[in-house]
């Protein structure tokens, strides 16, 4: 009975331990794929990479069949182990910067000293000295023996992982919303899964295992559950760190992630191995039947995440607004685009000339006081002529359009040898021309009321397509209007989840490229004098402030200075010349520090303007980007420098 509850304990814990490894993996991409530009997950992404070693290695030892394999992969596994201290230790360092506790060197060069002590002990891999050769016919599982050297890894892990938790204290001591207290929890609790999941335990409690191995494996599986949700945990935590966007949009991506990646494949490894050691007592062939499991699985997995995704995502990450969030998410599934008009206006077109029996139709549409033509059908072309658009508006505007209120029904007119109507839309309780279909006509000339009523209804499908369009336009026109303002807020909210006061009270502005970009290109447009540059908001960068002092107190110079000395990091070494390597810092300097015209600068430099108007927006980006890192090193000396004082009014 215990021989048959071990063996079931021991098949679970292969399974949990890949499911382990597939998690890890699985978590390490996701910090691979959106959150990459903070330190904190990026730190957090060496620890999962150390996490993927030692549940590979395992996973790996555990289903190989030779001693020497076993041996190899549990070696492999010490990789892992080994890297971890000083990978804790850098996650911590990073945790307490994002903070407001940034590091003055000392912090930063234990992690490096760590770094190069656990390389050391990973050089000694290959030898007997850290770990030495396996142990398999004694004790529950095979291990590898220890030796001297594996007690003192043992206190330098014990140290460093103690090191670690202080810090983590620290960090979470620094928050002050309830939120960010209560996301750190989830991650100091979280940060234990790697502690107890990687360190093999089994190099001290052999003994124990051996006398009670069906407690071992009780401890293992429990160990290995508890880790797989912790490590979810801690990813949780961290993929808050490093991004803008709302709450909702972070959970709901991690939890798509969880659910196709590690669940799915959780799903199919579980599937596979009950097949591989049930199968071939059902009388069924292993090398059939698990490829069709494995297809079979994951498309029905696949099938039900797609289906149950957006009630899972109402219920849990909508909030207070699901409806109106739900609407919104529609939104792409239901605007009309330029194409899907076109075709729309296609069909009427094609069913007017079927209901005239003609061959040639048209529509023109007002974007603005000229006539533009949308779309034709047949062969001919109604604005042949130099004089056809002219002539089109005046004779619209002697039979009730250009503005004019409409009344009753559509007014048929005619043009050269067309039918025309006038299309409408409704702004402010008045009618604007929106357009004008126009429809060949017929030998006899003369209309019956069946084919009038049918242009009429006809014309209305088309009125509300284009009056559809002109509604999207606005919602698109506010949207962009709308989004930096929305941008900069969740900005705002996301840096001030950790360090609110610093952010908050902070007069600082974005760092964002796009931005940079425009307000450098005004500024250098008023290079020598002008209102982009004496009000432009990089007069709030840190850098320009600092320079203030350097310039008599003068705003103007100052960023006068910045300026020039991003144009000057853009610059190549060596004396100048006019090859394709000076090409950027030449247009910079002729356009905005001599000044000279678009034209004479594109012949100077033998090129077209349209080319020279290309290279002149990547010149300025460079600028932007080179600004960006002054701006980036200022305000981290003025941090440094303040912490400093405090240090020393504290001391005082």
């Amino acid at each position: 009975m215990i021989q048959t509850a071990v063996e079931v304990l021991r098949g679970i814990n292969e399974l949990l331990t890949a499911g382990i490894a597939i998690t890890a993996f699985s978590l390490l991409l996701y910090a691979l794929s959106f959150n990459l530009r903070d330190r904190v997950a990026r730190s957090f992404a060496i620890i999962l990479l150390c996490v993927v070693f030692v549940s590979v290695g395992d996973a790996l030892a555990s289903s190989s069949s030779t001693a020497s394999q076993v041996e190899f992969w549990m070696r492999i596994q010490w990789i892992g182990i080994s890297f971890l201290p000083p990978a804790y230790l850098h996650f911590s360092d990073a945790l307490l910067e994002t903070t407001g506790r940034p590091s003055r060197g000392r912090r930063r060069g234990l992690v490096w000293v760590l770094f190069i002590v656990s390389f050391g002990f990973v050089l000694t891999l290959p030898t007997d000295w850290l770990v030495g050769p396996l142990v398999d016919d004694v004790g529950p599982a095979p291990h590898l023996q220890r030796t001297s050297l594996t007690w003192v890894f043992a206190l330098y892990y014990v140290a460093a992982v103690s090191l670690s938790g202080v810090n983590f204290w620290r960090a979470y001591r620094r928050t002050v919303t309830r939120t960010s207290r209560r996301r750190m929890r989830y991650l100091l609790l979280g940060a234990l899964a790697p502690v107890l999941g990687s360190y093999p335990f089994l190099l001290f409690g052999s003994n124990l295992a051996i006398n009670h191995p069906l407690l071992f494996w009780i401890a293992a599986t429990l160990s290995n559950m508890l880790v797989s949700v912790l490590l979810v945990l801690m990813a949780y935590a961290v993929a808050f760190f490093g991004v803008s966007w709302p709450d909702r949009v972070v959970k709901r991506r991690l939890f798509k992630w969880l659910m196709r990646g590690p669940i799915t494949a959780s799903v199919i490894i579980a599937l596979v191995t009950v097949v591989n050691r049930y199968g071939e007592a059902l009388g069924l062939s292993n090398p059939v039947v698990v490829p069709i499991v494995m297809v079979t699985s994951l498309l029905i997995m696949e099938h039900l995440i797609t289906l149950v995704a957006p009630f899972w995502e109402r219920w849990l990450f909508h909030g207070g607004n699901p409806n109106k969030l739900q609407l919104i998410q529609s939104l792409e599934e239901r605007l009309l685009t330029t194409g899907d008009l076109k075709d729309f206006l296609e069909s009427v077109l094609a069913a007017l000339c079927d209901r005239l029996q003609v061959t040639n139709a048209f529509i023109v549409v007002f974007n603005t006081d000229i006539p533009e033509m949308l779309l034709t059908l047949g062969d001919e072309s109604p604005f042949e002529e130099a004089d056809s658009q002219t002539d089109l508006l005046n004779v619209v505007a002697k039979n009730g359009g250009a503005g004019v209120k409409r009344a009753g029904t559509e007014r048929l007119f005619t043009w050269q040898n067309y039918w025309l109507t006038a299309l409408f839309e409704e702004n402010n309780g008045e009618e604007r021309l929106s357009g004008i279909i126009g429809v060949e006509r017929n030998p006899e000339g003369t209309l019956d009321e069946d084919e009038i009523e049918a242009i009429i209804i006809l014309s209305r499908r088309a009125e509300m397509a284009l009056l559809d369009i002109h509604m999207q336009q606005q919602v698109f026109t506010s949207v962009e209007e709308l989004t930096p303002q929305v941008e900069l807020f969740q900005r705002l909210r996301a840096a001030a989840r950790y360090d609110g006061t610093e952010v908050l009270t902070a007069t600082e502005i974005s760092l964002d490229d796009r931005d940079m970009s425009k307000w450098v290109k005004d500024a250098l447009s008023h290079y020598w004098g002008g209102p982009k540059l004496s009000k432009s908001p990089l007069m709030n960068l840190e850098v320009v402030q600092q320079a203030i002092d350097q310039h008599e107190g003068k705003p103007t110079n100052a960023l006068r200075s910045i300026l020039l000395e991003g144009i000057q990091r853009v610059r190549p070494g060596g004396e100048r010349r006019f090859t394709g390597e000076w090409i950027l810092y030449n247009i910079l300097d002729l356009k905005f520090l001599e000044g000279r015209k678009v034209r004479d600068i594109a012949m100077r430099l033998a090129m077209s303007e349209a080319d020279l108007y290309r290279k002149q927006r990547v010149a300025i980006e460079a600028v932007a980007g080179a600004i960006i890192d002054m701006e980036q090193q200022a305000r981290k000396e003025e941090i440094t420098d303040r912490h400093k004082k405090e240090e020393v009014n504290l001391s005082s």
